[in-house]
């Protein structure tokens, strides 16, 4: 069993930078796969980025190039760098976590198995 903590949420103008981390907690966090989502009022949840337990990253298409995910496995946490933020990015980030060793697709929720209560993200134009 991981529990997950969110914290680095609030408000921010557009083009602004946020940096969200995820603290786990339990042993083997490195061979967790583990990832951010997000939802929108409305809407429903959508995949933002992961990284697998071998270093593997991916993106959504929206983020690519201003999003970077990066885990830090001494210190149990996963961190969202959140650069040249736009309205649209507004909305509840969660992260989550697949079972130690998971080789699941990493797009779609149903595939972790933990999650975090979330943290919310409101940029402003």
């Amino acid at each position: 069993q991981v529990q997950l903590v969110e914290s680095g949420g609030g408000l921010v103008q557009a083009g602004g930078s946020l940096r969200l981390a995820c603290a786990a907690s339990g042993r083997s966090f490195s061979s967790y796969t583990v990832g951010w989502f997000r939802q929108a009022p409305g809407k429903e949840r959508e995949f933002v980025a992961t990284i697998r337990w071998s270093g593997y990253t991916a993106y959504a298409d929206s983020v690519k190039g201003r999003f970077t995910i990066s885990r830090d496995n001494a210190k149990n946490t996963l961190y969202l760098q959140m650069n040249s933020l736009k309205p649209e990015d507004t909305a509840v980030y969660s992260c989550a976590a697949q079972r130690p060793y998971s080789e699941r697709g990493y797009g779609d929720p149903s595939t972790f198995d933990y999650w975090g209560q979330g943290t919310q993200v409101t940029v402003s134009s």
